[in-house]
């Protein structure tokens, strides 16, 4: 006979509530972190000792979790696995250009994501603006680094020093009119991975009759947000290009 709907749906909550748990449990740990004692576990998390110790034995099971021998826990090596696992199956493209699109829609301008290759940058991935006239860089174009808002951002994140680029690396974004073609502007900001290494930047470009003033303070925030997004799904910390935007 089957189990009463009321039943089996309870059991599926409870089963995600702990679920839910366990992630609160992974996620308490932060990349500067030593390893956690449980006092410190059950603040982060808000849950009763009794509970978190519960978990934390099946999640040591699992490997993900370890507790060491003075009875501090910190994350396991099948989360390490798991990670390796996801950054192999991993493609920028995949990540950026949908973002790129939405950006593109909703600017009217062109979308670039930059890449560094030694002494200049390449154009990975483009989405086009549906204007007759915008900003001509197809994909695998290769740029300076020296000039224009993707090289110059490029070079900042890159730890180039200089007052140009310490400006850069505070504010998270760099805008250029007219410096590498008189006739183009842009504003870029940067995209990271795992351990905050640079994936590349997103340049939002036109012609700099379109891209004024006025066109940066309407799409800054949008561009913020894309790069942002693309730095989560890239395993990297968004909190700083977040802050960044906030506090501008």
């Amino acid at each position: 006979m089957d189990k009463p709907s009321s039943i089996v749906s309870s059991k599926e909550s409870e089963g995600v509530a702990v679920l839910d748990r366990a992630c609160a449990i992974l996620f308490a740990f932060k990349p500067d972190d030593a390893p956690l004692s449980l006092a410190e576990l059950a603040a982060r998390t808000g849950l009763y000792k009794s509970t978190l110790l519960r978990l934390a034995g099946s999640l040591i099971q699992h490997r993900l979790l370890l507790r060491l021998d003075d009875g501090r826990y910190q994350i396991g090596p099948a989360s390490f696995m798991l990670g390796a696992l996801y950054q192999r199956s991993l493609k920028v493209g995949d990540i950026v250009v949908p973002l790129m699109r939405e950006l593109a829609e909703s600017s009217g301008e062109s979308v670039a994501f930059y890449v560094r290759d030694q002494a200049v940058r390449v154009c990975l991935h483009r989405v086009d603006s549906k204007h007759a006239v915008r900003f001509h860089v197809r994909e695998g174009d290769v740029l300076p680094l020296e000039s224009g808002s993707g090289g110059r951002a490029l070079l900042a994140f890159s730890g180039v020093a200089g007052e140009i680029y310490d400006t850069i690396r505070r504010d998270f974004f760099c805008v250029s009119i007219g410096e590498r073609d008189r006739e183009t502007a842009g504003i870029s900001v940067p995209v990271f991975g795992l351990s905050q290494s640079l994936r590349g930047v997103l340049t939002l470009a036109g012609p700099s009759s379109r891209i004024d003033q006025a066109f940066i303070e309407r799409n800054i925030d949008a561009l913020f947000n894309c790069a942002a997004r693309a730095t989560d799904a890239l395993g990297g910390d968004a909190g700083p290009l977040r802050t960044a935007r906030l506090h501008a």
